[in-house]
């Protein structure tokens, strides 16, 4: 018997071609990427046809029996192949571990799981074959279900037992992420174009995601860098406003420390901070996606630690609602006042993962729900918590920017909280903030939470100023070149400044924004552009030494008309304390989008001069921020 087993084994590795290693790999990425793609509700039993007891191979000849001519054989053959490699010790090596985790009621199920995935890689590996003479040969592809009746939903001999999967589900691909960026900006001739305008912007997302990417020894992507979030994770020593000034802008001038031809005009906005007892009451909508894809341990897990951290910073007299959305959404906690913290609580806990994402639907029932908790001097705001995976209902950007546009005016802002990696839908995440007057963060671990959520709590939820522009005039009798650093999706036309029906940024109690220009000066030899033949600034009659001119407008909440601070920009401004640190922590976005201004300025640089600025460091988020700068230099020298 042995001898006749060892002849089989000898003719079928005779007879079978050599592996083809890359075409393998690409089938069965292709296979996983398929059976990821249709997987529904976590909570619910893969659904399987019943099982005959006639033996091991009885579906597998059912569906052969029904293959005829050349094509079919092959397409027999190869099927055949398959199921074989699967029941070899050899197929633990070659068949990936990939069936979602769910409830397996027995060894037959999780055969049939396995089957099916192997009718996926079989089916895949066939297409491409021509069929001539029997077009009919080969069926589109199926579904998981459909490919596990065509199987027969395969018996198993009791000598044949196989372990049940209790491997957790595997992470969607990277590649399905989305970030909103744009190019760097590019030099600007002054002579051309003096007027920079844009939007401010106290997101802190981008940074946040680098940060998961480089702990995961990964380079980030470069559209999930955002040079101006970055530099807004910090905070800065900038004065305080006056009086009842919403806020006060402070403007400093240095020198570049990538470039010592050109200098950096650091302005800042340091807002004001009311104190705790002069707040108005808050109202929070909780509104929590608890679809499918949010069944992993950085996401809805890490969603109920965070908020539990948030619901200790309340006020009693404060209230939470909560609202959930998967294939529908629901109110599954009435407005509650937050001393009742154990009530929120037990609403968090109770909250389980599965579904599709109804996220239009989600919104719609937050927004009636703030409304109806809404009275007069209260601040009302939804606190929309997701991966961003948006596929149900309005899930293009522009169609949902344009929903929430319509009720921002209403008085209810929006906030947006990202979890987790792998299906990041950062674009739709930031368009959603953005128009609903809010902010958008990322959640990664719960010391971000604590930041986020704890001690920026006010500066997140309570504003103080709406739609605040910021626009730069330069001198071209001082300035030849400038260059906005960040700021790409929050660019702004130079008319958009003085139109009060343009949104902007908003700024919280107690934030700060930061923006930083590289500048050239005229007669610099690191000015990049020649000057006009014919058209020359020299006639021009300098005005003193300034630099430029400063303008910002911003509306106080619930204004319709903006107001005006205007400031120039001189030669003789002292660098602010701690504006060095921002220039490396510039520099450090700047190397990871590879931008093409740093000249041989790179890591080890950053890395000095962050050391050297970091100042107080009270939380340790600037020490972080230097091991994250020698994380990135390690990994760009990786082959």
């Amino acid at each position: 018997m042995t001898d006749d087993l060892n002849d089989l084994k000898n003719a079928m590795e005779s007879a079978t071609p050599a592996p083809d290693g890359a075409r393998k790999a690409a089938n069965l990425a292709l296979a996983q990427k398929n059976f990821a793609a249709l997987q529904g509700s976590a909570d619910q039993t893969r659904p399987t046809s019943s099982r005959p007891t006639r033996g091991l191979w009885t579906g597998v000849r059912q569906m052969l029996n029904t293959f005829t001519g050349r094509a079919a054989l092959t397409a027999s053959t190869a099927i055949v192949a398959v199921g074989f490699v699967i029941l070899t010790p050899l197929g633990n090596d070659l068949v990936p571990n990939t069936v979602a985790k769910r409830p397996v009621q027995s060894p037959q199920e999780t055969f049939t799981a396995e089957a099916d995935m192997a009718l996926e890689e079989a089916e895949i590996t066939l297409l491409p074959a021509p069929a001539p003479a029997a077009p009919d040969v080969l069926q589109p592809k199926r579904s998981a279900a459909q490919s596990s009746t065509a199987l027969g939903s395969v018996a198993m001999n009791d000598s044949m037992a196989i372990a049940p999967q209790t491997e957790p589900a595997p992470s969607r691909e990277l590649d399905t992420e989305s970030f909103a960026n744009e190019p760097s900006n590019p030099i600007r001739i002054v002579s051309e174009d003096p007027v920079s305008t844009f939007s401010i912007d106290v997101d802190t997302a981008s940074y946040a995601v680098v940060r998961n990417s480089l702990m995961n020894g990964l380079m980030p992507p470069k559209d999930a860098v955002r040079v101006e979030e970055m530099v807004n994770y910090f905070t800065y020593d900038y004065t305080a406003p006056d009086g009842d000034a919403a806020f006060r802008p402070s403007v400093s001038v240095s020198q570049t420390p990538w470039n010592q031809n050109t200098q950096l005009v650091h302005i800042g906005l340091q807002g004001a901070v009311p104190s705790i007892a002069e707040r108005p009451p808050l109202n929070l909508v909780f509104l929590i996606d608890t679809s499918g894809s949010m069944d992993q341990p950085n996401k809805l897990p890490l969603l109920k630690q965070s908020f539990r951290l948030m619901l200790a910073q309340l006020r009693p007299e404060d209230e939470v609602a909560i609202v959930t959305y998967a294939g529908s959404a629901g109110q599954v906690l009435d407005p509650t006042p937050a001393a009742e913290r154990s009530k929120i609580m037990a609403a968090l806990d109770n909250l389980d993962a599965g579904g599709s994402t109804a996220g239009q639907e989600g919104l719609q029932q937050a927004y009636a729900t703030a409304a109806a908790m809404t009275e007069e001097g209260d601040v009302t705001r939804v606190l929309l918590a997701t991966d961003g995976d948006f596929n149900v209902g309005l899930s293009d950007p522009d169609a949902l920017t344009d929903f929430i546009a319509e009720k921002r005016d209403s008085g209810t802002y929006l906030s947006v909280l990202g979890f987790g990696r792998g299906n990041l839908d950062d674009a739709t995440m930031q368009a959603l903030a953005q128009n609903g007057n809010g902010q958008a963060a990322y959640i990664d671990t719960l010391s971000e939470a604590q930041k986020v959520l704890v001690d920026q709590l006010t500066g997140a939820l309570f504003p103080i100023a709406n739609d605040v522009k910021i626009q730069v005039e330069f001198n071209p009798t001082q300035i030849a070149e400038y260059r906005l650093i960040g700021y790409e999706t929050r660019a702004l036309r130079r008319e958009d400044f003085n139109n009060d029906k343009i949104d902007a940024g908003d700024i919280g109690s107690g934030h700060q924004v930061t923006a930083l220009y590289e500048v050239t000066p005229v007669g610099s030899p690191a000015q990049l552009t020649d000057p006009l033949r014919y058209g020359s600034t020299d006639s021009a009659e300098p005005i003193s030494d300034e630099l430029g001119f400063l303008r910002l407008r911003y509306k106080a909440p619930g204004a319709s008309e903006s107001q005006l601070i205007e400031t120039p920009i001189s030669t003789d401004l002292s660098p602010n304390t701690g504006g060095d640190f921002a220039a490396a922590i510039a520099g450090f976005g700047q190397l990871l989008r590879d931008a093409p201004y740093l000249g041989n300025w790179g890591y080890e640089d950053a890395i000095a001069l962050a050391n050297e600025t970091k100042g107080e460091d009270p939380f340790g988020y600037r020490s972080a921020a230097v091991q994250l700068m020698r994380l990135a230099s390690s990994l760009s020298e990786q082959p």
